[in-house]
């Protein structure tokens, strides 16, 4: 009479689809990753934004008034003279030359569109301005 042999349970995990499924994921979040990360990077301030440190600085405001006109104050006095677009560029991207650690903040009335805060924001990053802050009144304030 024959005799079957017994084969022995095997005790091993076989680890290669779990390997190929890691690898496809891992190409899928590379390929995603940086898709989902694109945009405009703007810091918003909150509604009770804390005030720029006392000793730094003070900082390059450039206005936008309530007619869409262009302001710039350098913190030794306001210009009370409307500028072009261009030419606040201009004269931000010489100071930030200047004294690059120097911070640079807009100012904006709640009625001009939100197309005109953009543009300045553009023109100032062209400047050389690495970062943007948004001036807003405390709720207090009001």
């Amino acid at each position: 009479m024959y005799q079957r042999k017994r084969r022995r349970p095997m005790a091993e995990i076989n680890v290669v689809p779990y390997i190929d499924v890691m690898l496809v994921l891992l190409i899928i979040f590379m390929v995603t990753a940086p898709i989902v990360s694109q945009g405009v990077k703007v810091d918003l301030p909150q509604g009770e934004a804390e005030p720029l440190p006392a000793e730094s600085k003070p900082p390059i405001v450039a206005s936008i008034d309530a007619m869409g006109d262009y302001f710039l104050n350098v913190g030794t006095g306001s210009n009370s003279q409307p500028m072009a677009l261009e030419q606040v560029g201009i004269e931000v991207g010489a100071l930030i030359q200047l004294e690059p650690d120097r911070p640079v903040v807009v100012k904006a009335d709640r009625a001009i569109p939100y197309e005109l805060v953009i543009q300045l924001m553009v023109t100032l990053q062209g400047s050389g301005v690495p970062a943007v802050g948004l001036m807003t009144d405390s709720p207090e304030d009001k």
